[in-house]
């Protein structure tokens, strides 16, 4: 999504793009893990990759955000903006942890 139209997305709609990519992401790297145990490890690392691409879609709304509320425009507060953020934040976390988890097997053979 580029810049010029996320500056016309009320909060309400950058909190729905945000739980979008995320949750996007979420379920790619939830199927990278399982497609690694059924023995498919390019198209986990493939998954993983897919995932990326979401999550660089969501950190870029999210940067945009971040960027406005230093400029003196304040984000309105909501539970689905707090909602928006805590998905975003999980997944990250939960992409690092695959991630690194797909090593570990390969280096281990399994």
């Amino acid at each position: 999504m580029e810049q010029q139209s996320l500056e016309s997305l009320t909060a309400e709609q950058m909190s729905f793009q945000l739980i979008l990519h995320s949750g996007n992401a979420r379920s790619k790297i939830i199927e990278s893990i399982r497609q690694y145990r059924e023995g498919n490890i390019k198209e986990a690392e493939r998954l993983v990759s897919e995932a990326e691409k979401d999550l660089s879609a969501a950190h870029g709304i999210h940067f945009q955000m971040i960027q406005e509320e230093a400029s003196g425009r304040r984000a309105e507060f909501s539970l689905l903006m707090m909602h928006a953020e805590d998905h975003l934040m999980s997944t990250l976390s939960m992409k690092e942890l695959v991630k690194e988890l797909i090593e570990l097997f390969k280096a281990r053979n399994f």
